[in-house]
């Protein structure tokens, strides 16, 4: 008894969008802070919003500021 085949598709409503997206981000990063502390790593999360807009986040300051330097440098959006 599996769940059945969600259908991906763009939310119309901007706001509804903005609320979906916040959860899923929300929910992305908490499953992240999980993996860490379960398999005693470092992870770092960066997602970009449909704006442009950077939302990161680490179990390691460091390694967030190394790979957000690394990519800073290496890319411009």
């Amino acid at each position: 008894m599996g769940r059945k085949k969600v259908e991906i598709k763009r939310i119309e409503n901007k706001s509804s969008r903005q609320v979906t997206f916040s959860k899923r981000r929300n929910g992305l990063i908490e499953k992240a802070r999980q993996l860490s502390i379960l398999c005693e790593s470092s992870i770092a999360v960066l997602v970009v919003s449909g704006s442009g807009k950077l939302y990161k986040s680490a179990s390691g300051d460091k390694i967030l500021q190394k790979k957000l330097g690394i990519i800073c440098h290496s890319k411009s959006y």
